[in-house]
């Protein structure tokens, strides 16, 4: 770790919990680790003791190795009581990919309106190769022509691939309101950019602040062909700010890595990362027009290829439609992909 990092921000738990097992982070409130076969090869679920059962934040994906891993917890750790409720911080299939597989077993489904709704909605959206509408959004931001074809051929994610089928009914969580849960009381606020309507939840003393406040990485920001016009980067910077002034000295609970302290330290962190990438960006297009993909150097510093394409690709986007809106460049259609200049002062 950054040695200038050290200071503020401070993490009472150097090694994470073991598959299987479990760590209190606080009275009645048990960290838990999941397996995920990516290269963020984990996610972090937290358990709250109702007395007869469990409140769970977020699930893991639906994978033989999460279902294996719950029942290890179930029957270990977890001390054989049931989990009797899932809260979900939002829709992404790394925190909801096992609701439905609780639902079954009887447990009480909470969630914001969006993380439901978006949920149920993926699951019937099954490709066997990519849709026109995907190949036209990675054509217009810039991809190779080279790279796009070999894309049309291969067959893409499909969200019900790891998340079991998503329950009709649940209990919405509203921004601004208050949830009992492990005998408190949590005060409830939505972030944005990361995922729509994103919830977090706070008391005096501990957020349990899903992927919204996370140590070492920052969370994916980006735009999809759902909605090609989105400035997502524009409310994760609002969220992060918002959250940075109500923050205070809690310890942090956050959806990846591990526990921590110094949540002001982070937001500021999280904002200066993406305003020095959009600083970068300004800077490269003095040297000419460039494509979002021309622009990954800039935004991540570092070459971005394989596997992480897809996501890289949806940033640099992510950071070129907050720079057209903020009239800081203006676009064209070159070659069927959007070419950006920076605006002359």
């Amino acid at each position: 770790m950054d040695a200038a990092v050290q200071p503020a921000l401070r993490f009472p738990w150097e090694t994470p919990p073991a598959r299987g097992e479990a760590i209190e982070v606080a009275e009645g409130i048990l960290w838990v680790r999941l397996p995920l076969p990516m290269r963020l090869d984990h996610v972090n679920v937290y358990a709250l003791d109702e007395g007869d059962h469990w409140t769970i934040i977020d699930t893991g994906m639906d994978l033989a190795s999460g279902r294996e891993a719950w029942d290890a917890l179930l029957n270990g750790p977890l001390a054989g009581k049931p989990v009797g409720r899932v809260v979900l911080t939002h829709h992404h299939p790394d925190h909801i990919g096992l609701l439905g597989w609780f639902a079954d077993k009887g447990a009480e489904i909470w969630a914001t309106r969006l993380a439901w709704t978006l949920g149920r909605m993926l699951q019937l959206d099954h490709n066997d190769l990519p849709p026109p509408q995907q190949i036209a959004f990675r054509r217009l931001a810039g991809m190779p022509e080279d790279m796009l074809e070999g894309f049309a051929k291969e067959p893409p994610f499909n969200f019900s691939q790891c998340t079991s089928p998503i329950p009709l009914g649940y209990r919405v969580i509203e921004d601004g309101g208050t949830l009992r849960m492990g005998g408190r009381d949590w005060r409830i606020h939505f972030g944005h950019g990361h995922a729509p309507d994103h919830a977090t939840f706070w008391t005096d003393d501990l957020v349990l602040a899903g992927d919204q406040i996370i140590p070492g990485i920052s969370s994916n920001v980006g735009v999809y062909p759902s909605e090609p016009e989105a400035n997502p980067l524009g409310d994760w910077m609002a969220s992060c700010r918002k959250f940075r002034d109500i923050v205070g000295d809690q310890l942090i609970l956050p959806g990846h890595k591990t526990p921590f302290h110094g949540g002001a330290f982070r937001l500021t962190q999280l904002i200066e990362n993406h305003e020095g990438a959009l600083a970068r960006i300004l800077t490269a297009l003095e040297s000419g027009p460039k494509t979002a993909a021309d622009l990954f150097t800039p935004v991540f510093k570092r070459e971005i290829g394989g596997s992480q394409y897809g996501l890289a690709l949806a940033e640099s986007v992510a950071h070129m439609n907050y720079l057209h809106q903020a009239n800081a460049v203006t676009r064209e259609l070159q070659n069927g992909a959007w070419v950006y200049t920076r605006e002359k002062s």
